[in-house]
């Protein structure tokens, strides 16, 4: 690990991982009361994309299997404390203003195709339908409603299915840079000084797959 040091100063590691049981009873969970919700949550598990880039989702992002992550939803405010307003949702760059284009898996892809048969005529948007975009505060508030009737455990944030997302590709023996890629980091190194922590398993598994190797050639 001290090569790690030449990658510059660490970053605050995410600590353990959703498990996949979780993650799916969240989901089932949000199904329940807004099949959007469910999507959504699936959507962060599965690309890794944040809650504001999960917010500016429109079904022409999607082309076959393959799905557009180009904007987020900014929350702009106006008016004083005991004046307020309608927030204005601003369809902005993302975090990092990198654009990027992830492949979806089977069943995210049917999850979202009927979705949108049943929701694109009413408009554009991937989890709300009208014109206006979802509030990225109202998923968040979606996320506080599933993780209760889901019954798990209340530190887990909607964020940490961005974190799963990585946490798993990357335990899995997938490079970083394609990790990376998919979570829309400017640079594979600070995907790798964030999960450092996920590369334990894989390298157990290459020391394993080195030492079979050997025996095999003895």
């Amino acid at each position: 690990m001290a090569a790690l040091a030449t990658l510059g100063r660490r970053t605050t590691k995410p600590g353990a991982a959703m498990t996949a049981a979780d993650v799916r009873a969240v989901i089932e969970a949000g199904e329940q009361f807004d099949p959007a919700a469910g999507l959504a949550f699936r959507l962060a598990a599965i690309t890794g994309a944040r809650r504001s880039e999960l917010c500016a989702l429109v079904y022409r992002d999607l082309d076959g299997d393959w799905l557009a992550i180009d904007s987020s939803i900014a929350i702009e405010r106006t008016g004083s404390v005991s004046d307020r307003q309608v927030p204005a949702l601003v369809d902005a760059a993302t975090k990092t203003g990198n654009q990027r284009v992830v492949r979806l898996d089977e069943r995210t892809m049917q999850a979202v195709e009927a979705l949108r048969a049943e929701r694109e005529r009413y408009g554009p948007w991937m989890l709300q339908p009208g014109e206006r975009p979802l509030n990225p505060e109202r998923l968040t508030g979606w996320w506080r409603l599933a993780r209760r009737d889901a019954g798990i455990d209340t530190r887990w944030r909607l964020h940490d299915l961005r974190h799963r997302s990585a946490t798993e590709a990357i335990g899995r023996g997938h490079d970083i840079r394609t990790v990376a890629a998919r979570l829309g980091h400017a640079n594979p190194a600070m995907t790798l000084r964030t999960y450092a922590h996920a590369l334990d398993g894989a390298d157990a598994g290459v020391a394993a797959t080195l030492a079979n190797a050997l025996e095999e050639e003895s």
